[in-house]
């Protein structure tokens, strides 16, 4: 399946507002990458793109990576070191759980779209918005390349 037609143009604009709706209450920045597959382990791959869309260079190194393999049926939230060190372990389980409840129901796009006005939630706690606040990374789901 191709990645850049597994959402329609509405589901991708909602998601992107989606995203613009949770950096309102955080400075963390949040992003979805889509991929056909997974090739090894699902965090391994998020951890990669994670990497490759610049998200552990953020100023407070605050980003957190949606990651999808949807020939595989793979998923995975990762957040960066400066989420990590401030939250407990178990910080992504909720939204990692809900979400994948969301896909097998089939409902990606509402999904996706709960999990990240709820880390932007999550994470206004640890990371409020503030004045000067930059959006340092773009908006727009990224796919394999």
């Amino acid at each position: 399946m191709n990645p850049k037609t597994f959402f329609s143009e509405a589901e991708k604009r909602q998601i992107e507002t989606a995203i613009v709706e949770a950096e309102r209450l955080t400075s963390g920045e949040i992003r979805l990458h889509i991929d056909s597959r997974c090739r090894g382990e699902v965090l391994d791959c998020a951890v990669q793109h994670f990497h490759r869309l610049g998200m552990d260079k953020t100023e407070l190194q605050n980003g957190v990576l949606f990651y999808l393999a949807i020939d595989d049926h793979r998923f995975a939230v990762i957040g960066d070191r400066g989420i990590n060190e401030r939250v407990p372990t178990d910080f992504w389980d909720n939204i990692y759980q809900t979400v994948v409840n969301y896909f097998r129901r089939g409902a990606f796009a509402e999904g996706l779209c709960w999990a990240i006005v709820e880390a932007g939630q999550q994470l206004s706690t640890h990371f409020p918005i503030q004045p000067d606040d930059t959006n340092e990374l773009t908006n727009e789901i990224s796919f394999e390349s």
